[in-house]
């Protein structure tokens, strides 16, 4: 302790801006001797022994002074919450029977002019210090405490071991009074005199350090009575006393400078002299020692945090040490004033940097609460410093310290030699702890441990604290540098940790091949996780598990697993699981196993969303003609390579095998052929399924289906879809192209028949494939005749015509059926005339009774009335129809016979229903394309009158 080093980080401080090189002193303003000072609020305030009280500013020069007292002051402090001014002093009055020592307190924030030069404080109160019940005595220490203002808790200690003390609102003299007792002075002739104060406070928690020359006690205000504890029985004179800003009591004696908190002494330091002033500044010690020796005086400022003496320089007789401005502030016995101050950090470490002290400029940023910036900057310097000298174990300790704040690149690349691989990886691993490590910083660190070996740290990095808790490094960079290094069940460890399955599923299909144990880790995730690795890694799992990776898509795709969440076909739930089309492509390079997946899974679920989408992947399987088995073309390989390793042996035994070549390659080609069969058959009976008669629309994509089927050569599934498209006439086309009479006769028989909704003109394009075929077709043509002669599709004239053009067909073909239509129509034609002339006669009779109507007279011979049957008499009503009636049994129908009227109602509707009719084209229509003869419907119109009386709307403006 004797060794400290000395430092100088303080320097004297001219006295102010202006103030000149000369030492400042207190002015020449304040003539008498200086008795006590106090700083605070920007301003230095000195008492003197003629009563005045003057303040100094920052240039120590006299800001102003008043008379406080008339004859001295003996003490005073200034508030740090408030501009106020306590003191104590003497005033000197005529009567003797009262105390002149009082109390005084100034508001200096008022202040009232007493004339032209000077200016006085406001009084705020006056309180005198002795009474009766307080005697007086002499006063050697003096404190005062800020409790929530305006409270201020004063203690006055006397030389006779007593301590009075005043609480309470001073300016409005809401005080208590009480006075405390050091132990062991009620002897007045052992009293000894309170040379030191200090309050401590915690909370609620009011203390009282009280020092004598020989005892040192503690008073505990927050209780009642306060209670009193003697913490040692040692003491220290006037002006050796201190508060520390952590509220512990500082005393100096001449073998030590002791410390002391609530309960008891605290730490010692052994510093030798007298001291003449202890302080305490900005955590520093200050000590004024005098050497026994050369009586002189010494200021050292003590570092005791870093054991080292900030400042050490000879002064003269000081008076009074004082703080202020952030300066310490020394003055003379003979009014010179010393200003001490701090040098700044950077000053501070440059003196510690070129003398290679870089421990205690560390220890100093640490102390002095610096920056984490400017701490790691130090750190990095003396971690360069040790590197220099290739201690390279304790300059990574150094840079370790600077980890957050120093870029991690300027220590890496110092240690990036393979010698210093140790080094590095420390720093890369207390770098991840701070979880301030990147994707390279990782990869790095990985790389260290595989080159190294180091299986232990690599286990504690990948599998710290057995799985638990967040991973503090990036999680693909770890796995790639694993996979790469060979350590695949370390980056597996990692994957499954982070929840990363797809890279897990990775490692253990692309690395290890482990396909049974991913689908066992398939199987144990979640439905959504299992999908979507499926989706990423299912070729692979197809490829070499094809069977058990179909088991799981129809468990996910079906939820076979948890049959009580299927509440139903049409539950919302369906609609969350996943679509059997979303794991298609997986099944890219094995088509036989989409298949297998896909029947399999329209087996389970009959109303899937997806049903369309589904059905026309299937039809596609199914219609095609090569579909790629990936188990068939391995074999095929494999059978190859062993027909040729086989050819080979058996040339050099001098023989050939070719007939067992060809059977092989027979039995392949009929496997082939018999599964095409069997795919076709499943897609006609997919097709007709998914498209019943009480279907409107089907549960497929028609025009994809006939693309397939055309493309294909799927002669069954186009007739089916042709048919249920109502697209006749390509039914019809098939069969030609494929000159299937047999069938193309059926066919029309059962498309052309217009009872059932067929289309007849069927059979006119079929006797016009048979009069163009070329060939002889008489049995054909004879049928087709018999069918069209009994439904009367075809007029003869153009049977006629059509079978004309084959000269393969001769006139026997057609005998029969010419001689029995010439027949058929001779007789239609013999009843034709019989009607023209019965409706001639009917005409004629018609016109003649119109014109005898409208010629000669008519005679009404009826004798009774129509309607009553009774004689007819007058008056009557004769119609022109021979009915006759009474005019009483008409009523009010006078216009109309009553007998003819309904018959000629009907018939004018019925007129006037055909004119609407007429005006009804689509009825027209219909009736026209639904006859077998049109002529006949065109004719019926004119007939009816209904044709000729269409008028046309005349143009407009004419």
């Amino acid at each position: 302790m004797y060794q400290w080093r000395k430092f100088e980080f303080f320097e004297e401080k001219a006295a102010g801006r202006g103030a000149g090189s000369g030492a400042a002193a207190v002015p020449a303003e304040i003539a008498g001797r200086v008795t006590c000072c106090s700083g605070g609020r920007g301003r230095v305030a000195v008492g003197c022994d003629d009563g005045t009280v003057g303040l100094l500013d920052r240039g120590f020069r006299l800001s102003y002074g008043f008379q406080a007292y008339a004859s001295s002051v003996l003490f005073l402090q200034q508030l740090k919450q408030k501009n106020v001014l306590v003191t104590v002093g003497d005033d000197d009055q005529s009567s003797s029977q009262s105390s002149a020592i009082c109390l005084k307190v100034f508001d200096l924030d008022k202040v009232q002019e007493e004339g032209s030069s000077t200016a006085s404080p406001f009084c705020v109160q006056i309180l005198r210090v002795f009474t009766d019940q307080f005697p007086q005595a002499k006063i050697t220490s003096f404190m005062v405490l800020e409790e929530a203002p305006p409270i201020l808790l004063i203690a006055i200690g006397l030389d006779n071991g007593f301590i009075y003390c005043i609480k309470g609102d001073i300016a409005r003299e809401r005080i208590t009074r009480f006075k405390l007792q050091v132990e062991g002075t009620s002897d007045s002739s052992t009293s000894l005199p309170i040379t030191g104060l200090g309050f401590r406070v915690e909370g609620q928690a009011h203390q009282l350090f009280a020092v004598t020359p020989s005892s040192i006690t503690l008073f505990s205000l927050h209780v009642q009575p306060p209670r009193m504890q003697t913490l040692d029985q040692i003491g220290c004179q006037t002006n050796a006393v201190a508060m520390s800003d952590r509220m512990d009591l500082i005393i100096g004696r001449p073998e030590a400078v002791y410390f002391y908190e609530v309960d008891g002494r605290g730490p010692c330091w052994a510093f030798d002299g007298e001291k003449k002033f202890v302080g305490w500044f900005r955590g520093y010690l200050l000590c004024i020692i005098e050497d026994q020796r050369t009586q002189k005086n010494t200021l050292n400022v003590y570092d005791l945090k870093n054991r080292l003496i900030a400042h050490s320089m000879p002064v003269g007789d000081v008076s009074h040490l004082v703080s202020e401005w952030g300066y310490i502030i020394l003055i003379m016995s003979d009014k010179k004033i010393l200003c001490i101050g701090e040098k700044d950090m950077e000053s501070k470490l440059d003196m510690l940097f070129k003398k290679n002290l870089y421990t205690v400029a560390i220890n100093l940023v640490q102390s002095q609460q610096a920056d984490p910036a400017s701490t790691a900057e130090v750190l990095r310097k003396y971690g360069d410093h040790l590197y220099g000298k290739q201690e390279y174990d304790e300059a990574m300790s150094q840079y370790i310290h600077t980890i957050g704040h120093l870029e991690p690149s300027y220590v890496i690349q110092k240690f990036l030699d393979a010698k210093r691989i140790y080094n590095l990886t420390n720093y890369l691993e207390k770098l991840h702890d701070r979880g301030l490590a990147s994707k390279d910083h990782t990869t790095l660190l990985l790389n260290c441990y595989t080159k190294l070996k180091d299986v232990d740290k690599l286990n504690n990095f990948i599998k710290d604290e057995d799985g638990i808790g967040d991973i503090k490094f990036d999680v693909e960079t770890a796995i790639r540098v694993c996979r790469a290094a060979g350590y695949h069940e370390h980056a597996m460890f990692v994957a499954k940790k982070a929840g990363r399955h797809e890279l897990y599923l990775k490692i253990l299909l692309e690395d290890l091949g482990r396909y049974d144990e991913a689908l066992q880790y398939i199987s144990s995730l979640e439905a959504n996780q299992a999908g979507l690795t499926v989706k990423e890694y299912g070729k692979i799992l197809v490829e070499h598990r094809p069977a058990e990776t179909v088991d799981i898509l129809l468990r996910l795709c079906t939820d076979v697993g948890d049959p009580m969440t299927r509440r139903g076909s049409n539950s919302m739930h369906l609609l969350m699981i996943p679509s059997p089309m979303d794991f298609v492509n997986i099944f890219v390079h094995s088509p036989q196993h989409l298949m297998e997946f896909l029947e399999n899974y329209i087996k389970a679920v009959k109303d899937s969303p997806a049903q369309t989408e589904i059905h026309n992947t299937l039809l596609e399987l199914y219609i095609s003609n090569d579909l790629n088995f990936p188990s068939i073309s391995q074999e095929n390989s494999f059978d190859n390579h062993n027909i040729k390793e086989t050819k080979g042996k058996e040339t050099a035994n001098g023989y050939k095998s070719g007939k067992r070549e060809k059977a092989n390659i027979g039995k392949e080609d009929a496997k082939m052929a018999k599964n095409v069969v069997d795919r076709r058959r499943k897609g006609l009976a997919l097709l007709k399924s998914a498209w019943t008669s009480e279907m409107e629309d089907p549960l497929y994509d028609v025009d994809l289906a006939l693309i397939l089927c055309n493309t294909h050569a799927f002669k069954d599934g186009l007739l089916f879809l042709y048919e249920k498209l109502k697209l006749y006439k390509e039914v019809i086309s098939c069969y030609k192209q494929a000159h299937d009479h047999e069938g193309l006769i059926a066919c029309c028989k059962k498309l052309g028949d217009s009872s059932q909704g067929g289309d007849p003109s069927l059979w006119g394009d079929l006797l016009k494939y048979f009069g163009e075929l070329g060939e002889d077709c008489s049995k054909e043509v004879k049928e087709v005749l018999t069918y069209i002669e009994k439904e009367d599709v075809v007029p003869p004239i153009v049977v006629l015509q059509t079978l004309s053009k084959n000269p393969c067909l001769t006139l026997s073909v057609v005998k029969d059926y010419i001689a029995r239509k010439l027949e058929q129509e001779s007789k239609l034609i013999e009843d034709d005339r019989k009607s023209i002339d019965k409706y001639q006669e009917e005409t004629e009779l018609m016109k003649r009774e119109i014109e005898d109507l409208k010629t000669n007279a008519k005679v009404f011979q009826l004798s009774k009335c129509t309607a009553c049957t009774f004689t007819l008499d007058l008056p009557a009503v004769h119609f022109m129809c021979m009915h006759s009636f009474h005019l009483r049994c008409l009523g009010d129908n006078e216009k109309e016979c009553p007998e003819c009227a309904p018959e000629y109602r009907s018939v004018m509707e019925a007129k006037q229903k055909l004119e609407q009719n007429a005006r009804d084209h689509d009825l027209f229509f219909r009736q026209l394309r639904g006859s077998k003869d049109g002529f006949s419907v065109i004719a019926d119109y004119f007939s009816k009158g209904i044709v000729s009386k269409t008028t046309v709307q005349p143009e407009n403006g004419r």
